[in-house]
Parts: C-alpha cells; structure tokens; sequence
C-alpha cells in the first residue's frame, strides 16, 4: 500500500516538515551533482557505518546524523518523501516545531543505533531517511490512529484507491518490516535495506511520542470534522475545523 494523502488538518503550517523536505531534497541534488565518483564519496564519508562507529563513536557521531539526509536513489528518496508528507505535518501540529525536530532527529538516531546493535561489525555505509520516518509513523498511529489514510493498491497494471484507517496502513508496513528484516538476518547486507532500522526507528517513535507529548493537549481526531483539543485551555483555544474540501466527498 502507498499512502498518498490523510484527512486530517493542521491547526499550524508544519514549517519544520517542510524544512526537513527541503534539506532531504537539496542533499539528494547535491549527490546527483557529485556524479558517479563524488555521489560513492558522499556515501562513504557520510553514510552510517556500524563497525566505524563502534571503533570511534564520538568521530562518527555525525555521520548517524547527515546519513539521514543521503539517500541511495530516486525511489528511496521519493518513497521517504511521501510518507513524510503525508504524515509528518500532523505530528508536528500535534508536538509543536521544536519538539517535533527533536522527536524526528532522536528517532533517526535510535534508528541507527537499532541497525547497529544487529550488525555492530557491519561495514555497508547506512543513507536514508528511512529511521527517522519510521518514528514519525509510529507517533502518527499512537495520535491518531483512526484517521483515514487513501491509498494506493498497485495491482499488475492496474491500479486501485482505497481509504484504510492509520492503523492499518501502518500495521501493513511494520509487519512487512519484521517480516523482511527476520528474513534478513544473517546476510551480508541486508539486501540493501535496513530492516532493524525502520522496526528500532517506529518502536523508538511510539516512546518518543509520549514524551513529546507530556504537557501539551492532546488532539482528538473526529471523522468527518478535523480535530479539537481534548482539554481546551487559555493556551490552546477550542478548535474545531470541518470537513475539507477535495476527493473526500
């Protein structure tokens, strides 16, 4: 399934999801712009090394950061994207800015450490949003997990729209995950993916959310008629949006 949209508002334009969009796509250029030589260069002295870190983790402290903003082509980066798109903003609406870039850096990096502690000898250079992500997800599904998410279904040449709640759309990707990861497990590269990666990126993410979410209000999800806030206060007035325009009707 590949989401493509939510229905969900936000009460704040998600300004720290742009960015990280932005900086995701301005270092993928700068890749391409390197060529052959320069884009393997990028990911060898950028990309998250197990073994590296292990022997020099205070050096490579930075590397478990910049990796998050390398990606190893158009399908890897485009795939990230969209699912950043689409479930980022309500996350940071839900965290506010600060906490959310916090929430999305601190997931990336249990991501990396997750991935380590599979394979700590492993000498394949880790890029990719993918951690990060996978802790965005996990916040998404744990804040609103009956918001309805569209869908697409590809099937052969055919392709087929559905509209599925959160936490079916993210259950279908972290079974896929453990599933792919288990199969994983002893080879030399993962077949390229790093499966412990995206399962520590969204189990971290289901903590992190709950941290990030300690005196802030909680946004409830209504079907049909956005969110409000669950304990209005002086802060956080009474918000109540209805039902947007678009391929919803």
């Amino acid at each position: 399934m590949i989401p493509l949209r939510d229905r969900l508002p936000t009460r704040t334009a998600p300004v720290v999801n742009y960015v990280l969009l932005a900086l995701n796509a301005l270092a993928f250029l700068w890749q391409i712009a390197s060529q052959e030589v320069g884009y393997t260069a990028l990911v060898v002295d950028w990309g998250f090394v197990p073994a590296r870190f292990v022997a020099n983790p205070v050096g490579q402290l930075v590397t478990v950061f910049a990796s998050m903003f390398l990606h190893g082509g158009w399908l890897h980066i485009g795939g990230n994207m969209l699912f950043l798109w689409v479930f980022g903003d309500n996350v940071e609406d839900a965290l506010g800015h600060v906490r959310y870039a916090l929430f999305y850096l601190c997931g990336g990096f249990l991501a990396a450490i997750a991935q380590l502690m599979v394979d700590p000898t492993s000498t394949v250079p880790m890029v990719g949003a993918s951690g990060a992500i996978a802790a965005v997800l996990a916040g998404y599904v744990s804040l609103y997990p009956k918001a309805r998410v569209l869908v697409l279904f590809p099937v052969l040449v055919i392709f087929l729209f559905f509209e599925f709640p959160a936490w079916l759309v993210v259950l279908e990707w972290f079974v896929l995950n453990v599933v792919q990861g288990m199969a994983a497990l002893g080879s030399q590269d993962g077949g390229g993916v790093a499966w412990f990666a995206h399962i520590g990126g969204f189990l971290a993410g289901l903590v992190l959310v709950r941290i990030g979410m300690v005196g802030r209000d909680r946004i409830a999800y209504e079907p049909w008629h956005g969110f409000h806030a669950d304990r209005p206060s002086r802060r956080t007035p009474r918000v109540v949006f209805r039902r947007p325009p678009g391929p919803w009707h």
